[in-house]
């Protein structure tokens, strides 16, 4: 028989899943500030185009000042793809291009006309950054509740630097480290676990957002030899979506809902039956009260709505002490 919703899980209704308006809105606010925050580094670089620019009288003198080159490719509208395959003429072409079309007819106000054009071409990278946005800023805010829910119950941990590849210590100051954890290990009592962001569960042949295994660092490696290919150590996955926009909140959750039955039908084939979970940044009426029957008849172990600190907590503590 499924085991049925349990007393470590404290949504006692659907209702409890929804987001409030509140919350909604810190959401919103919290990606926009998240997006002029990755702007900066185009802002600054749009300065020292402004600056090396005023540098020079007539649009068609640009092309002397050679720190310019790759600014002015940019604001030709060529992208950083595209510079791989043109010759230093056909570069040369496109700066042209820019000098007589859009430069020369903007007359004195050219530097402003440049930089407004390398700020537009760049803005495409940076909505390219912000699609991403939603599914990292989620990461971070489970992985720093889940280190607070650690520090808080005096429990030591290791993780897994995604840039170096590297296990590491706790360290005294973990501020910011959320934004590198690729894993995390921990021991309560006896038992040894491990949480990996993002891999590929060969069983499933599908990315699973959150596994949690029954092991140690040393047995998370690189190859077949890795834990990952051990069926029976898997002890829970999960879903996470933080995309913060009602509009797409039936979306996630059918995608999130289709990946934890894929899942579970591809344990089950092996006789396993780790335990599934989901947390969601938007979760409308509708698809609470799809969640909350999925949680009551046992056909899912535990949800939280991401946006949700108590919940968020609660299911954190729960996935420790599994």
């Amino acid at each position: 028989m499924a085991k049925k919703i349990t007393e470590n899980i404290i949504i006692k209704t659907a209702g409890d899943l929804v987001n409030t308006r509140e919350q909604t809105r810190a959401g919103f606010i919290a990606m926009a500030l998240e997006k002029n925050y990755i702007a900066v580094p185009y802002i600054e670089e749009a300065k020292a185009l402004k600056s090396l620019a005023n540098q020079v009288k007539k649009p068609k003198d640009i092309l002397k000042v050679r720190d310019l080159s790759i600014g002015l490719l940019t604001a030709s509208g060529l992208s950083d793809k595209a510079l791989n395959y043109l010759t230093e003429e056909d570069k040369i072409l496109a700066i042209k291009g820019l000098i007589e079309e859009f430069l020369e007819p903007a007359g004195t106000n050219f530097i402003d006309e440049l930089v407004y054009r390398y700020l537009l071409i760049k803005g495409d990278a940076l909505g390219g950054k912000a699609r991403n946005l939603a599914g990292s800023l989620g990461e971070r805010k489970f992985l720093r509740s889940f280190l607070s829910v650690l520090n808080i119950a005096g429990i030591k941990y290791q993780w897994k630097d995604s840039d170096t590849k590297s296990w590491l210590d706790k360290p005294k100051n973990d501020n910011g480290i959320e934004k590198r954890i690729k894993a995390l290990y921990w021991k309560k009592g006896k038992t040894d676990r491990l949480l990996v962001m993002n891999i590929n569960v060969p069983l499933v042949s599908k990315n699973v957002d959150l596994s949690i295994l029954n092991g140690e660092p040393g047995d998370f490696k690189v190859g077949k030899q890795s834990i990952i290919y051990i069926h029976d150590k898997y002890m829970a996955l999960g879903e996470l979506k933080g995309g913060i926009d009602p509009a797409g909140a039936d979306e996630h959750w059918k995608t999130a809902n289709s990946a934890l039955n894929r899942i579970k039908n591809s344990f089950a084939k092996e006789k396993l039956k780790p335990q599934t979970f989901f947390i969601g940044a938007a979760i409308e009426s509708s698809i609470a009260t799809e969640i909350f029957k999925h949680l009551q008849s046992g056909t899912m172990n535990n949800a939280a709505n991401l946006t949700d600190d108590d919940q968020l907590i609660a299911i954190c503590n729960w996935i420790i002490n599994l």
